[in-house]
């Protein structure tokens, strides 16, 4: 992150002031009810600075703030806030079909999804002005792509946690930096003509975005949702290829190859490899080992796929309007 973004509300004001300043006790802010805790901006952007704590930091702020009691205090009451809005939008469902069964379900889930289609829009019609916001959105989860789900590395054991380090190593672009999915991204927002360090965007990015990426935190960080970052997971690489394809013929229609399509068509490759590992040996293989979370893998799907849902159609319905779907256009400057 480059630095600091403005506050959008009395809680990320607040936390933005503490931040600034050495650790420090602090009395808690009160938290007003949010109508939306599924895109509300200040829940979200608090959120989010709190969670980059344990990613990359955050500019001029003492990393000491990662652990403090105080700041933690915080961030697990705009979780509750985060999971009680989930929990009300995704009900975790009664009953759970038979671990050797949650593949199938997976994949029921994934085909079920009957909601506007982004990627469709993108490959056959969307602007290059459309295109690249929807690229400014992304980079929030993607420049740091895999991190979160890295998380649940070390909760995992035997045949699940073989099934996701394979995964991930493909990720991290198996030994080679050049091949990190992060930097195959950040080369297509070179040649895209964005700005491809790390956080630039933070200050354009609205909340229901933010809300995808902190689903991912909030799930790899705590331990109780190891099996909804599995399904999490699961269901991500489960949908990944068709929609990358659309994604990579969307901007050849536009004019452009190379470093610019790499990222999309490396993901239909892999994703499609990745699939059957995500779904059969790491979900399928976790809710064998562990039949109690078999539930919660099929939440973080859900989970997923609801706000993936919100995102697409934000966006299209922005675009419809002939509005940008960002909280600051590319075209004006962000605040100072």
């Amino acid at each position: 992150m480059l630095r600091l973004p403005t506050a959008r509300g009395e809680v990320s004001d607040r936390l933005l002031r503490e931040l600034a300043r050495e650790v420090h006790r602090f009395s808690l802010p009160s938290l007003a009810a949010t109508d939306d805790p599924l895109a509300d901006e200040d829940l979200h952007l608090s959120l989010y600075l709190g969670y980059e704590l344990h990613y990359r930091g955050l500019p001029g702020v003492d990393e000491r703030w990662e652990w403090d009691p105080g700041l933690l205090e915080l961030r697990s009451r705009l979780e509750d806030q985060f999971e009680r809005g989930l929990l009300d939008a995704v009900p975790r469902e009664g009953t759970v079909p038979p671990p050797e069964e949650i593949d199938v379900a997976l994949h029921e889930i994934a085909e079920a999804d009957d909601g506007p289609s982004l990627s469709m829009h993108l490959e056959r019609q969307g602007t290059l002005d459309q295109f690249l916001e929807f690229v400014v959105h992304r980079s929030a989860y993607n420049l740091k792509e895999a991190d979160p789900h890295s998380w649940a590395i070390p909760r995992l054991g035997g045949k699940a946690k073989a099934a996701l380090i394979e995964i991930q190593a493909d990720e991290y672009g198996g030994g080679r930096p050049e091949r990190v999915h992060a930097q195959l991204f950040a080369d297509t927002m070179d040649a895209l003509g964005l700005d491809s360090r790390y956080g630039a965007y933070v200050e354009h990015i609205p909340g229901i975005t933010l809300a995808t990426v902190n689903l991912m935190s909030m799930l790899g960080l705590h331990r109780r949702w190891r099996g909804a970052i599995i399904g999490h997971l699961a269901l991500f690489e489960i949908t990944s290829p068709v929609p990358n394809r659309r994604y990579g013929n969307g901007l050849r229609r536009l004019g452009f190859e190379g470093e610019a399509t790499e990222f999309y068509d490396e993901h239909v490759e892999a994703d499609a490899v990745h699939e059957s590992i995500a779904s059969i040996d790491l979900a399928g293989g976790l809710a064998r080992q562990d039949p109690a979370v078999a539930g919660d893998v099929l939440w973080g799907a859900r989970a997923l796929d609801e706000l993936e849902g919100r995102f697409g159609v934000h966006l299209l319905a922005a675009w419809e309007a002939g509005e940008t779907s960002l909280r600051v256009g590319l075209e004006a400057p962000a605040p100072a």
